[in-house]
């Protein structure tokens, strides 16, 4: 299994007085043939810390760490499950808020594939299921597909929609012309690195954009018109993946002077 990060991919130190923000999404190979079928092959965790409460962070300003975890086989799905049980426990211990887009399909996904117990996941499912009663799930969670409609326009509840809404850039060019499903199968088929790094920032976009829809949302996080996830990406996630420093990906990060 293939796992990278910041730092040691761990939560960042918390200011005091301050918060850490934790968004996770998972990626799975679907099957509708079999019922839970489907079958996780890469996750990622990003973390945002946030200064003292009465004090919001500009969210064109704002650093992550992360961490991004990818199977090499299908044999290692075990592995990458247990690795993402972990991964909560820690969300769990350091996080005050909880993001995920629909996060209730993926714990489900990573509870129906596992073999074994797993804890962490079964611990945020029911923080998800309390978070509107009134004392709340622990920890805190906020789902950006079903609870920051009060803050949006549209109807559309797709995380590239509510993005837009908020106006948050996060243009996606590892689907042009393809899919997921066919960038997965160039990796486990053909081995082509390219492929697997497409889907793993496309995965981080996807934590990163639900963190920063979810700071939004609790008004933690002052908005700009255009903020660029993309340009965030580069800067986050430096040199861990060509794909961020070719001329395709390059072209959407527009003047950084």
């Amino acid at each position: 299994m293939i796992i990278t990060g910041s730092g040691q991919g761990g939560p960042p130190a918390c200011p005091p007085g301050g918060a850490i923000v934790t968004a996770v999404d998972v990626e799975w190979t679907k099957n509708y043939r079999i019922r839970n079928g489907n079958v996780p092959f890469c996750y990622s965790v990003t973390w945002i810390a946030l200064p003292a409460p009465g004090f919001p962070a500009s969210l064109a300003e704002t650093s992550f760490t992360w961490t991004s975890a990818y199977v090499e086989s299908a044999s290692e799905t075990g592995d990458l499950i247990a690795s993402a049980d972990s991964a909560l426990a820690q969300v769990i211990e350091h996080a005050g808020l909880v993001a995920g887009h629909q996060l209730c399909s993926d714990l489900a996904v990573l509870g129906n594939a596992g073999s074994r117990p797993l804890p962490a996941v079964d611990t945020l499912r029911a923080a998800w299921h309390e978070r509107r009663t009134p004392a709340g799930g622990v920890p805190r969670v906020i789902d950006t597909r079903y609870d920051i409609g009060h803050v949006l326009s549209g109807t559309s509840r797709r995380l590239v929609d509510v993005c837009a809404d908020l106006r948050l850039d996060v243009t996606q060019p590892e689907l042009r012309g393809t899919s997921m499903t066919a960038l997965h199968r160039r990796w486990t088929d053909a081995g082509d690195t390219a492929a697997r790094e497409k889907i793993s920032v496309l995965n981080l976009r996807h934590s990163l954009s639900t963190a920063l829809a979810a700071l939004s949302a609790v008004g933690a996080g002052q908005r700009e018109a255009g903020l660029n996830v993309n340009r965030m990406l580069a800067d986050g996630l430096g040199d861990a993946f060509a794909w961020t420093a070719s001329p395709v990906f390059a072209a959407l990060l527009g003047d950084r002077g």
